[in-house]
């Protein structure tokens, strides 16, 4: 799907409005830009999970826009205004619990507070990296852990890393040494559920937590 040209404000203040519109609950009906998403679990010595290293690429629209924005401020030093981006990202997803749900053997998870993340352009895309901690670190062994990273107004799609529709191994990453098995689980949304985010105008605000219902699901189960 491609977007519609957003209308151009200037600078790094530009480039965050694009995106923040983008990282916004409140815009409105199903995906208009997507999201490439890749997911490292950290541990801490004894093997309890302490949080997701989460990668974001922007798609290729969007971070075009965005470093055309950047760019246009004659002076301006590009790692600086992405460095006051990523400040602008992690202000709003703070709102809005990061896109993230962590259950550990279906227990949602508390989440700590981001302060370790960056921006950065690669290849083209703008990517926003960051650690997102539990509020509590939890043993892995014995236990099953899944998370799920979605935009709840489905104005975004989230997905993790693929190549010819397959996840890539290196999307879903668990740092140590335990034996545990990964898998990402696709998303299996209702067909009426479907059928109604199809029909959503531009200008319809879609149901809250409709993203939920399209997102996939990664998982670690360890014995």
């Amino acid at each position: 799907m491609r977007l519609t040209r957003p209308l151009r404000v200037g600078g790094w203040k530009g480039a965050a409005l694009l995106l923040l519109g983008m990282l916004s609950a409140n815009v409105s009906a199903h995906p208009h830009g997507w999201i490439d998403l890749s997911v490292r679990v950290m541990t801490d010595e004894q093997g309890r999970v302490e949080g997701l290293r989460q990668t974001w690429r922007m798609d290729p629209f969007y971070s075009l826009v965005v470093l055309e924005e950047l760019q246009q401020v004659e002076g301006d030093n590009l790692d600086a205004a992405l460095d006051q981006l990523g400040h602008e990202i992690r202000d709003n997803l703070a709102t809005q619990g990061y896109f993230t749900e962590v259950y550990l053997n279906d227990e949602l998870q508390g989440l700590g507070e981001v302060t370790d993340y960056t921006v950065m352009e690669r290849d083209g895309r703008v990517s926003f990296m960051f650690i997102l901690p539990l509020q509590t670190s939890q043993p892995l062994t014995g236990s099953v852990l899944r998370y799920q990273v979605f935009d709840p107004s489905y104005y975004l799609e989230v997905v993790h890393e693929a190549d010819q529709g397959e996840p890539l191994e290196s999307a879903l990453v668990l740092n140590g040494e335990q034996q545990c098995r990964l898998d990402i689980l696709p998303a299996d949304p209702d067909p009426e559920r479907v059928m109604k985010a199809a029909m959503l105008d531009a200008d319809e605000q879609a149901t809250p937590g409709l993203g939920r219902h399209f997102a996939e699901t990664g998982e670690v189960a360890c014995p």
